[in-house]
């Protein structure tokens, strides 16, 4: 008998929700029917997201041709593929899925491997050195690698499971107190605080972006440089704390590795000298975080600032040319076009429920409801924060999070009297930060809890923890530093 192409129970809740919001429940006064339609196909959406039904591309294809075909946005039908279509001219799209194709070279050439156990060759001698290695290997690659399941798990678990493997730590052999369970952790919790970070260190960061543009009505534009600057301080801080706090909470049997530091030296042998590809894959790394910054207008004035999506498809053409990548490589690398078709759809679904009107209806009623408890702004945004980073519970996607909650609560706090700016960040950091919670949070989460090194409750014990960690972090750090950079 033939695999089914979907998962049925999965995609049957999906089509009845969508069904039942439609045509079972009456039209909220205050709402067009297209606004209530186009609400239905987006929760049906995100349910078939939830439930796995279909790989999420399928899926926005699906969406897409719906959204279309139904005619929610439009009565004429060039219209109505065009605004479904709509958001592929979104330059953040293109960010992220040419910045995941960049990142692809990190592997290729092997920098990040050597970045990696280049930390670990100085800091190595104890247990806890290692630990702060792989956090700042993470975070010196972050900038370029928007997929952090390809950061954490395809560049720094195989790094962390060799160090452990090489202290006798392995889950078979109920070892992993030695050190692999610590090492693990680490290796997992770095992945939050470094997404949180930058704009393109992880692939949900840019929907962020839109929809803080759209909740403000393009008042708060949060480019790349805005972003890492304003995350810099709470982000350093967390990666300081982590690694120590971890330890305390875990502490590992072994806590001098004299030998890890040539462990890695012996690793750094193996891959050689630095070759011409890594050589010129760290140019480009280098060359395009300066352009993202945009350095070169300090010294040579505005005419030569250059769109970060641009900046990007400069250094995946410089990779190109040289050979560093094939176009072969760039065709392989489907998590990019993945990223880019559903992101896409998900992008012009979000736009569409702010065009007709049902996100304002939704924040308007929202924010009556917490207007009645009579908790002022300050205690409405610990509470939209809070709910929104503890939902995530519920979720195995950051981007169906995000996509599902992020415009509401964004335009609540700040019809409550939100200070924007710090509320923006706040929820742009907890979006990360939510990633800690559970082994399915986020793409990293099944590859380094699948490796066996914890228990199950160990890796929600610690989740939570670190969860409560980070948000103290970037309330505390990151609210003074907002006040320092003049955001409120």
């Amino acid at each position: 008998m033939p695999t089914l192409p979907f998962k049925p129970w999965p995609t049957v809740i999906a089509v009845a929700v969508t069904l039942l919001i439609w045509l079972a429940i009456p039209l909220p006064e205050g709402l067009t029917s297209d606004a209530w339609l186009m609400l239905a196909i987006f929760v049906g959406t995100i349910a078939a997201i939830i439930g796995k039904a279909m790989p999420i591309g399928a899926i926005s294809i699906i969406a897409i041709s719906v959204v279309a075909a139904s005619g929610v946005t439009s009565d004429n039908p060039g219209t109505a593929i065009n605004d479904a279509l709509s958001s592929y001219s979104n330059s953040l799209i293109w960010l992220i899925a040419i910045s995941i194709m960049i990142s692809r070279g990190l592997i290729k050439t092997g920098l990040g491997a050597r970045i990696g156990y280049y930390f670990i060759s100085i800091f190595g001698k104890k247990t806890l050195g290692i630990g702060y290695s792989l956090a700042f290997s993470e975070l010196s690659i972050a900038p370029v690698t928007p997929s952090n399941t390809a950061r954490g798990g395809g560049i720094m678990h195989p790094i962390m499971r060799s160090i452990a493997k090489g202290f006798d730590s392995r889950p078979e052999d109920g070892t992993s107190s030695k050190i692999g369970k610590y090492l693990a952790l680490v290796n997992y919790h770095s992945n939050p605080i470094t997404s949180a970070m930058f704009v393109t260190a992880t692939a949900p960061n840019p929907l962020t972006v839109e929809l803080v543009s759209v909740a403000t009505g393009a008042e708060i534009q949060l480019s790349w440089m805005t972003w890492a600057v304003a995350m810099l301080l709470p982000g350093l801080a967390a990666i300081l704390a982590m690694p120590l706090i971890l330890y305390l909470l875990y502490p590992p049997d072994i806590k001098q590795t004299p030998h890890a530091t040539q462990m890695a030296r012996d690793k750094l042998a193996e891959l050689g000298k630095i070759k011409r590809d890594e050589s010129i894959m760290l140019f480009v790394f280098l060359v395009l975080l300066l352009l993202w910054a945009d350095i070169p207008a300090l010294f040579l004035g505005d005419s030569v600032t250059l769109n970060t999506t641009t900046s990007a498809f400069i250094g995946l053409s410089i990779l190109l040319l040289t050979g560093v990548l094939t176009w072969d490589d760039v065709l392989a690398e489907k998590n990019a076009w993945d990223t880019l078709l559903w992101f896409g759809a998900l992008i012009m679904m979000a736009t569409q429920l702010n065009q007709t009107g049902l996100i304002d209806w939704f924040s308007t009623n929202m924010q009556d409801w917490i207007t009645m408890m009579g908790i002022g702004w300050l205690g409405a945004s610990a509470l939209l924060v809070l709910t929104f980073l503890y939902t995530h519970y519920f979720f195995a996607s950051t981007t169906a999070h995000i996509t599902a909650m992020m415009a509401a609560f964004l335009t609540v706090g700040l019809s409550l009297g939100a200070p924007p700016m710090p509320f923006v960040l706040i929820m742009a950091a907890t979006s990360s930060i939510m990633m800690t919670l559970t082994h399915y949070a986020t793409g990293t989460s099944p590859v380094i809890f699948g490796s066996g090194y914890l228990t199950l409750g160990e890796w929600w014990k610690a989740g939570f923890i670190m969860s409560v960690v980070n948000l103290i972090i970037w309330v505390i750090v990151g609210g003074l530093w907002w006040k320092l950079l003049g955001h409120y």
